[in-house]
């Protein structure tokens, strides 16, 4: 119960803040408009950050298939964005999209590292098991010598 009743408060939390960066600005304007807009951000990005360390939604962002996706489609939308909008919007659009394209891009290296890790250390176990069973059996016919 406690884990469904925090998973709806940050949801909630998340969709508030998204509706908050969206829709502040068909509602508000000057100044208010612009803590709305910003408030919204703090919101979503503290939510979905919460909500993406959930393991449900965490094994699945973790997974190859998603990481190529996130770092091919954002690194198509980076490049296009420079070209797209002009001035500061295409900058910072082009680098947004860029940071996540390359967050993805090390999740996939990082991911390809553990699965070759794990592979190496699975033979070194088993190597290993096999020598302390023949070390087992070596010393099981010796006796050890007793203090006179």
């Amino acid at each position: 119960m406690k884990s469904l009743l925090s998973s709806i408060v940050l949801w909630s939390l998340f969709l508030v803040g998204l509706s908050a960066t969206v829709a502040s600005g068909a509602v508000l304007d000057g100044t208010q408009k612009d803590v709305a807009t910003y408030g919204g951000i703090a919101l979503s990005l503290v939510g979905g950050s919460r909500i993406a360390k959930k393991d449900p939604i965490k094994s699945f962002l973790s997974s190859p298939p998603v990481l190529w996706f996130l770092f091919l489609f954002n690194g198509v939308v980076a490049a296009a964005a420079g070209f797209a909008l002009d001035g500061v919007q295409g900058i910072t659009t082009a680098a947004g999209m860029g940071l996540v394209s390359l967050g993805a891009g090390f999740g996939l290296l990082q991911s390809r590292g553990t699965r070759s890790r794990a592979a190496e250390n699975h033979g070194m176990r088993s190597r290993g098991t096999e020598n302390r069973g023949t070390q087992a059996l070596e010393t099981q016919g010796r006796r050890t010598p007793t203090p006179a």
